[in-house]
């Protein structure tokens, strides 16, 4: 059977390996070759005029800035075409623009692009240790804009450590109902790098919240209100400090009211 094997292909019998990798070789040089100038084809497409982006289309929240205005800032960071913009670059271009959160852009045949918006909602003031407000949006998050923009003059004031803006607005939200049943307003909450929390109020006032989690805070807080009006209707007189950092009560200062014994005449401390 291999007799009559070679016997029908005798070239194939006698070819040298020699000869059978060069053509091996010729057939794999062949293929690069062709794959190469698939590619060069390709890059010479893409960088074509007809692929640049010619439109950008801007929906979504855009009550703060108008749309020319976004465009003016953003669209002199965009570098490339259709095919070689880099997205991730376009969005940062794009949230860069003052009182923008989130941008969302996509690519559009042949040569556009779609940019969704959503804009910052100031829910309250940041106080830096510089002294410079910043805005807290409704997700907790610190963003700088013009406070000049803002149109409530209502909002409050957070202080806290790097990073606890999101905290802090959520204890806010918390505490906010149960001191409005004094028809007390938040005016300031902060928190010291130790977790102790305070609170000042539009009356003036001030309370000492003292350390806990949220669940413990409001707690300590409803007993509070609940006990506080009786004292307060007892003397007539408006909260000006509280403390309710005691464990089995709290320290109370109305105006006007003052628990220091007066010394004698002739008596010395």
């Amino acid at each position: 059977m291999r007799v009559q094997a070679a016997l029908r292909n005798p070239m194939a019998a006698a070819m040298p390996a020699e000869v059978r990798l060069l053509n091996i070789t010729s057939s794999a040089l062949f293929v690069l070759g062709a794959v190469l100038m698939v590619v060069l084809a390709l890059l010479w497409l893409i960088r074509q005029p007809v692929f640049n982006i010619r439109v950008v289309k801007v929906e979504g929240e855009v009550t703060r800035n108008s749309v020319s205005t976004i465009r003016a800032n953003a669209l002199p960071q965009l570098a490339g075409n259709y095919f070689t913009l880099d997205l991730s670059r376009g969005r940062q271009a794009f949230e860069a623009v003052p009182w923008v959160r989130q941008a969302i852009v996509q690519r559009v045949w042949p040569n556009r692009l779609a940019v969704k918006l959503e804009e910052h909602r100031a829910a309250a003031l940041w106080a830096t240790k510089e002294g410079e407000d910043q805005l807290v949006n409704q997700q907790g998050e610190v963003f700088q804009a013009n406070l000049g923009d803002v149109e409530d003059e209502s909002l409050p004031t957070l202080q806290g450590p790097d990073g606890s803006s999101a905290e802090l607005l959520a204890m806010y939200r918390q505490l906010v109902p149960v001191f409005q049943r004094l028809d007390m307003s938040i005016d300031t909450l902060a928190m010291s790098s130790r977790g102790s929390w305070r609170a000042e109020f539009d009356s003036g006032a001030e309370i000492e919240l003292g350390r806990g989690n949220e669940t413990e805070l409001v707690a300590r807080s409803e007993r509070f209100v609940a006990t506080v009006s009786q004292v307060i209707a007892r003397y007539q007189r408006p909260l000006v400090y509280a403390d309710l950092r005691h464990n089995e009560g709290y320290a109370l200062r109305l105006k006007g009211i003052t628990t220091t014994v007066p010394v004698a005449p002739g008596k010395k401390n």
